[in-house]
């Protein structure tokens, strides 16, 4: 298979409001791939859309020569989203959570063991795990959902956002578990977010989504010399605000 995530012409429409207007991009299979934009550029559009939630409005998204749309059901069995604003049950334990969501996943009672032993890694909160969610921090909490999205090794997570309004040092956690997660298993990212230097840490290649299009696309380094800015952020705002990659001096 050529390509793991496979999306041709994507639009989706609320109302008269057009959020994606006919973007195509793909992902290799291991690849981590960054969506990045201004706020209603059209990111979590195009990430719910993938994750099966939404219904595009024409267009085509694959994952695994799946449809997202026509098979719908078989993609979420591969597939793994962390949306923005995930939240976790607060009247459990951190522990009783991910033993909660390894249920609906594991095929027997020894793989779900291996899955909260996972994830309990993963979320890197040790003993606070035996404690209620509900007395968990932000930080905390995403740590934790982000676990839970990575425990089950799906063959695509799709990432919304995953640092948001956190501080550096559970910021640093997370990234760090995305990239060396990724790695390990072998698992295809595909994620946004609003932090430039998250992205050029983490992903692989990079598509810059403004209005609901794709306006630049490549590896960090690719963009950072196509318009001889020195990180990636100076390479957003160039592009956001449509000056030419030739330009610069």
């Amino acid at each position: 298979m050529k390509y793991v995530v496979d999306v041709e012409d994507l639009v989706k429409f609320f109302g008269k409001i057009r959020a994606v207007d006919g973007i195509s991009f793909q992902v290799h299979e291991g690849e981590i791939f960054g969506l990045i934009g201004p706020n209603g550029a059209g990111k979590t559009t195009t990430l719910r859309i993938l994750a099966t939630l939404l219904i595009p409005t024409s267009g085509h998204a694959r994952i695994y020569g799946y449809d997202v749309v026509e098979d719908a059901e078989k993609v979420r069995y591969i597939i793994s989203y962390l949306p923005e604003d995930a939240g976790a049950y607060n009247r459990l334990t951190g522990w009783d959570y991910l033993q909660f969501m390894a249920s609906f996943v594991a095929k027997n009672k020894k793989e779900l063991e291996q899955m909260v032993k996972e994830g309990a890694e993963l979320s890197g909160l040790g003993d606070r795990l035996r404690d209620l969610i509900k007395t968990y921090s932000k930080g905390m909490k995403r740590r934790l959902v982000l676990a839970r999205a990575l425990m089950v090794r799906p063959k695509v997570a799709i990432l919304d956002e995953p640092t948001a309004g956190l501080d550096i040092i559970h910021a640093v956690h997370v990234r760090n578990i995305i990239r060396e997660y990724a790695r390990k298993y072998g698992i295809t990212v595909v994620l946004s977010s609003h932090n430039m230097l998250e992205v050029e840490y983490i992903c692989d290649r990079v598509a810059i989504i403004n209005k609901g299009k794709i306006v630049a696309e490549g590896t960090p380094k690719e963009l950072k010399e196509e318009y001889n800015a020195e990180n990636l952020e100076e390479v957003f705002i160039r592009v956001i605000k449509n000056e030419s990659p030739t330009s610069h001096n």
